[in-house]
């Protein structure tokens, strides 16, 4: 049957540690309907998360060499699969749905597509948030942290841009699909960023606008203006991405303002804010224009930090007038450490849970 084909690739992505449930509607399948021919789904299944050459899938699968190259080149600019261009060579390695597929498809994206994500959503949620380790950790502003409190490599934004040598920034999906469904808001939307280790991987890519060391720097400022957290991959080592979220589109950030889950099952968070009451002027800024997941409240004279809800991304500090705002270290009670990298992150969420995805290692 038609459905087959799209019915293997939705259990393939299911069984990737990321998750892809079934939904009562087949939202799922009618996604990837949208997204896949039958041929490029068949292709999809025979891949595998790390990188490959066409001659070594084709060795591998028993698939034909000729127009293999072509064809996997094709489907990674269609945003289905994940390439990089040496020049010389290509090497290509299959994506979960999110961080993924999904976000590749920003310059494909249309109503019909938001539509179908919105129907899917609640569904892809459940999964997506009852497993650890979560997707995203919070990483605070380029605040001042206090000295005994100094921020790991993960936890720096700085540190994470420097770690790079290739720069890219595109248009925030989350905000493009609920443009799309006229629910959207009116904060920047070139701010999401892809990072790479080695030089050169975003030249001619299909993927964003190549920039600058410096110019990533800018895309922070710009975030930080706007009043949008830094989100970026839950591991110590080897972030590839840096998201700028709001809490009115973006879809992690929804899991707390929407789906009112706790804190731990949305994001990593690391640290959280306090406010001093005798230093607090009460002008509401912090409540009213920085926080983006309703974490502080109003008192009779001074404003007061959630700290359950609090994901710590130092928003409220770096506009505060009366330097009233302070981040703290979470107890380590109150926070994971993240998996050494994503290869490690793969391996406990498939753990957790319960999936066998050696067939795609």
């Amino acid at each position: 049957m038609a459905d087959d084909v799209y019915k293997k690739l939705a259990k393939v992505l299911d069984t990737l540690p990321n998750g892809f449930p079934p939904s009562p509607t087949g939202a799922e399948i009618k996604l990837l309907k949208k997204i896949f021919e039958p041929e490029e789904a068949e292709l999809f299944c025979d891949l595998r998360l790390k990188f490959e050459t066409p001659e070594q899938i084709a060795q591998r699968t028993g698939r034909p060499l000729e127009g293999l190259d072509e064809m996997l080149t094709r489907m990674w600019k269609k945003g289905q699969i994940f390439g990089v261009d040496f020049g010389t060579t290509r090497v290509f390695k299959m994506m979960p749905w999110a961080f993924g597929i999904y976000e590749f498809q920003i310059d494909r994206m249309d109503r019909e597509f938001a539509e179908l994500c919105e129907e899917y959503n609640p569904v892809y949620g459940v999964q997506f948030f009852n497993t650890k380790p979560a997707l995203m950790q919070v990483v605070p502003v380029k605040a001042d942290i206090p000295a005994v409190q100094e921020a790991l490599p993960y936890e720096s934004v700085s540190k994470i841009i420097e770690a790079g040598q290739s720069f890219a920034v595109n248009d925030c999906i989350c905000k493009k699909e609920r443009r799309l469904l006229d629910k959207g808001c009116d904060k920047p939307l070139e701010v999401c960023m892809g990072i790479a280790p080695a030089p050169g991987v975003f030249e001619n890519y299909h993927w964003g606008r190549v920039i600058s060391k410096e110019e990533a720097y800018q895309v922070l400022q710009k975030a930080e203006e706007a009043g949008l957290v830094h989100l970026s991959g839950n591991y110590q080592n080897g972030q590839f991405f840096i998201c700028n979220c709001c809490g009115c589109c973006c879809g992690v950030l929804q899991g707390l303002n929407q789906l009112n889950l706790p804190l731990s099952k949305v994001v990593n968070s690391h640290f959280f804010a306090t406010i001093d009451p005798d230093q607090c002027v009460a002008c509401g800024v912090c409540a009213d224009e920085r926080c983006q997941v309703r974490a502080i409240e109003e008192g009779e004279d001074f404003y007061r930090v959630l700290e359950d809800r609090c994901i710590g991304c130092g928003l409220c500090l770096s506009t505060c007038p009366s330097e009233a705002v302070t981040l703290h270290r979470r107890p380590d009670s109150q926070w994971d450490l993240p998996p050494e990298n994503e290869d490690e992150w793969f391996e406990q969420r498939a753990k957790n849970r319960g999936v066998d995805y050696s067939p795609y290692r």
